[in-house]
């Protein structure tokens, strides 16, 4: 049997980085919820072809004191909990001191940092995981962390990304998902030197909404606010008449965190049911708060599922909320969903037509206007059936088929 060898660090880390960092825009996440998480309230984030090229995060956060520069960048260092038992009572977005030490294994990674009231910041280097260099340097307050060449030294890992156009949109969405979970901070995104998304920062929802999708989408969305139980609702729906082809635009927050659920997916669809057509999907930025000991936020490194304790409790709640929105909505739109509704109704009713009377337990004679209308379908039914026996000697039809085609008129 071969001797059992204790991996290198850099090794480690690498193997590491492939849980954490799978493509450029988990690098523009875990470096953006960093940046959250230091109080700031100003985010630039600049991407060059796709972030294959570059990936740079900068923010006016409290910044890294210099004696804590290294240890950032090593594996399970954080300040942000200190016992398992802080896990069911996250206030912030990393926690699991992986990110850092992951990103720079991967990548050439350039950090610049200046904690508040200190005179100069510190500038760290490394290159697929290694210390280059660490310096004192000019910088203002905050954190600025550039990484290039991302993937270079596992040239196996690059080659599985895809184009630039397809991993900025991954990009794209991280960048809106953090814009609307946090409405306070100022974000602006920039491909290739281009603006592509600017918020304002107001610390409100609704200007942040405008300012990523335009009227056009905010002119068809509602507010909600609800409380039921433990779980407190708010965010905005769109009216049925506003839909989409994917649930790309189904985006839910749980305790300010964007995460994706199966659960709220599902509680959401089941409140539009029979308002849309089936192969549509609503746009919903949903918010829920409740006790962090009802979720569990550690079940992959990205962050990103997320499980409930109490998944059916919480589904309907949410379905229930949005169905009593949905009830409330403008004349307009109550109408198309009436609309909706009796639409299905006659589909269904029209399948199973059938011209006699209900049967009843006492005898009773006909109305007038029911043995009218029968007579009149007799009648109807008698030039059809001299019409079919015409077509018959012309066109040489069997009997089979002509009683065939009477039946199903």
């Amino acid at each position: 049997m071969p001797d059992i060898k204790q991996l290198s660090e850099e090794v480690a880390n690498q193997i590491s980085a492939g849980e954490v960092v799978e493509r450029p825009a988990s690098v523009v996440k875990e470096l953006v919820e960093n940046s959250i998480d230091a109080d700031s309230d100003r985010i630039l984030v600049e991407i060059k072809n796709g972030g294959k090229d570059l990936i740079r995060v900068k923010d006016n956060g409290i910044g890294i004191e210099k004696e804590n520069i290294e240890k950032a960048f090593s594996r399970y260092a954080t300040s942000k909990i200190e016992e398992i038992s802080d896990l069911y009572s996250l206030n912030t977005l990393g926690f699991r001191g992986e990110a850092l030490a992951s990103i720079s294994s991967v990548s050439k990674l350039t950090a610049l940092s200046k904690a508040k009231d200190n005179l100069k910041g510190v500038k760290i280097v490394y290159h697929g995981g290694k210390k280059i260099k660490a310096e004192t340097a000019a910088c203002s307050q905050g954190t600025d962390i550039k990484v290039e060449d991302l993937f270079y030294n596992t040239p196996a890992r690059y080659k599985y990304l895809k184009t630039k156009t397809t991993e900025f949109g991954h990009i794209s969405n991280i960048i809106t998902q953090e814009s609307l979970s946090y409405p306070g901070i100022k974000f602006n995104l920039k491909h290739n030197g281009k603006n592509v998304i600017s918020t304002p920062g107001s610390d409100k929802l609704k200007d942040t909404i405008y300012a990523i999708y335009g009227n056009e989408i905010f002119s068809k969305l509602h507010y909600l606010e609800f409380e039921d139980r433990y779980i407190k609702i708010k965010g905005y729906i769109s009216d049925p008449s506003l839909t989409r082809s994917s649930r790309i635009h189904e985006m839910f927050f749980v305790n300010k965190r964007a995460v994706n659920s199966r659960t709220l997916s599902k509680a959401v669809e089941t409140a539009y049911k029979g308002l849309i057509s089936k192969d549509k999907y609503p746009v919903v930025f949903l918010f829920v708060k409740l006790n962090p000991i009802l979720v569990d936020v550690n079940v992959h490194p990205a962050k990103k599922q997320i499980k409930f304790s109490r998944n059916k409790i919480i589904k309907s709640v949410v379905t229930d909320g949005i169905k009593e929105k949905l009830a409330d909505l403008t004349p307009a739109v109550q109408y198309k969903v009436k609309e909706n509704k009796v639409e299905d109704e006659k589909v269904k009713s029209d399948k199973n037509i059938k011209f006699e009377f209900p049967e009843s337990d006492t005898k009773t004679e006909p109305h007038k206007s029911d043995i009218d209308n029968i007579k009149s379908k007799s009648k109807y039914t008698n030039k059809e059936n001299s019409k079919i026996k015409k077509d018959k000697y012309k066109n040489g039809r069997s009997n089979n088929n002509i009683n065939s085609k009477t039946n199903t008129n």
